[in-house]
């Protein structure tokens, strides 16, 4: 080939970069010129919708664009996850996930997704602990003691439920079972809001809940606590004890809820809105929402935060095992 040919082949692939570039960019600072989708893959009312509504509602503001919330539930939140897996990889989709989807890989053999190589990890969101709470019309016990009591003297008399099987609820429901010798069905809900309401109005006694659901109807004393599956009180209710304070130790399970894109999401994008992300984390609004929810604001973007997810699928996948949880 002539120098010369060469040199414009050269010029010419230049030239196509810098416009490739010049558009990317363009595209990163245009960014957001419309509505920001958030893809919740559970019922609304739920722990996923009590963090990512306040979430949307800062961000709307920082952003100067709506952000949305669309409630996609089914099947312990991975039909929301599939569709968010395929939706446009333009930075106008994200995905609300939750510990559900780091459990749903070993309950689930036939996912069409992969949560850990289908989408990006933006940010962990929150991180609240899970709590026993009954009906208090339908459960006398008082204490988490008087609960497993009974629970033992009326075997299969009792039910929980859960958010939908293969969620954090479900598991939380039965590694109590394991830990207290008791023996109480399971009742799947296509998410924690419609179990919370079945619970508060009396056709279920007991849901194995995350705080951000629950918190709203134990201060309205629709819901009666009986403890926190933490190593330590929240200090949203400090006289809720822990697990371990009630008798029954080992019993600790915590969710958490964090920001996806799906895979190929401009890196750009991806950046802009873990900065947008880290500032709506630190407004009083957010803090006072998440300390109400019974959640610190944890700090965990990109790498650390895809790492933490990995390391969930497999602490998941061996209590799947160990326990023989099957799908109800």
């Amino acid at each position: 080939m002539k120098p010369n040919v060469v040199r414009c082949a050269l010029f010419s692939l230049v030239a196509t970069v810098a416009v490739m570039t010049g558009q990317a960019q363009a595209q990163v600072q245009a960014w957001p010129d419309k509505p920001v989708t958030f893809i919740v893959p559970f019922a609304a009312g739920g722990g996923t919708d009590a963090f990512a509504r306040p979430l949307a509602a800062q961000l709307d503001t920082q952003l100067g664009k709506r952000v949305l919330i669309e409630n996609r539930a089914g099947a312990g939140g991975t039909v929301g996850a599939s569709a968010a897996a395929k939706a446009a990889a333009d930075g106008y989709t994200f995905f609300m996930g939750a510990a559900h989807h780091a459990i749903a890989p070993s309950l689930y053999p036939n996912l069409d997704y992969n949560i850990e190589k289908d989408f990006i990890a933006v940010a962990l969101i929150a991180r609240p602990p899970q709590v026993v709470v009954v009906n208090p019309d339908k459960v006398a016990a008082k204490t988490l003691a008087e609960f497993i009591a009974y629970a033992k003297a009326n075997p299969g008399k009792l039910n929980y439920g859960s958010a939908g099987a293969g969620t954090t609820h479900h598991l939380a429901g039965e590694l109590f079972k394991i830990l207290t010798k008791t023996t109480i069905q399971h009742v799947p809900y296509r998410g924690a809001g419609p179990a919370m309401q079945d619970l508060i109005a009396g056709h279920v006694p007991v849901v194995f809940d995350g705080l951000g659901s629950s918190a709203a109807p134990i201060r309205a004393g629709q819901l009666r606590a009986l403890a926190v599956a933490a190593p330590k009180r929240v200090p949203a209710f400090p006289d809720l004890p822990t697990a371990a304070e009630a008798g029954l130790e080992g019993y600790e399970v915590s969710t958490w809820y964090g920001l996806f894109a799906p895979k190929n999401t401009p890196p750009d994008i991806v950046q802009r809105m873990i900065k947008e992300l880290q500032t709506a984390m630190q407004t009083p609004a957010i803090k006072e929402a998440w300390e109400r929810n019974g959640s610190d604001v944890p700090d965990g973007t990109g790498p650390a935060f895809a790492s933490m997810v990995s390391a969930e699928v497999e602490r998941w996948r061996k209590v799947v095992t160990e326990a023989n949880v099957k799908l109800d």
